[in-house]
C-alpha cells in the first residue's frame, strides 16, 4: 500500500503536463500554442501521523493532508507519564 492514504484510499493518478509558448491574445499577442504534452504523476500529500483509533489503540499511519484537515482522523494525545502534585 505504498503512496496511498490509509483512510480514504487516495493514490497516485496519471495526467498530462502541457507546455505552451506565445503571448495570449488579450495581452496583444497572436495566441498561445501547445508545444508538447508529456505524461506526469499527481502524487497525494501523504504524512506519517500517530493516530488514535476508535478502539483506543495508537497506531502510525500514512494519511493524506485532506483527511488530517477535515478531521477524519484523531491525532494521538501525549499525556504526562506521572503526576507529582503532593511532593515538596
Amino acid at each position: 500500500m505504498a503512496r496511498q492514504c490509509e483512510v480514504c484510499g487516495k493514490k497516485v493518478q496519471m495526467g498530462n503536463r502541457i507546455e505552451t509558448r506565445g503571448k495570449a491574445k488579450y495581452l496583444g499577442g497572436v495566441g498561445t500554442k501547445i508545444t508538447g504534452i508529456t505524461r506526469r504523476k499527481f502524487v497525494p500529500n501523504l504524512q506519517k501521523v500517530h493516530v488514535t483509533l476508535p478502539d483506543g489503540v495508537n497506531k502510525s499511519m500514512r494519511v493524506c493532508v485532506q483527511c488530517i484537515r477535515s478531521g477524519a482522523i484523531r491525532k494521538r494525545v501525549h499525556t504526562k507519564p506521572f503526576d507529582v502534585s503532593g511532593a515538596k
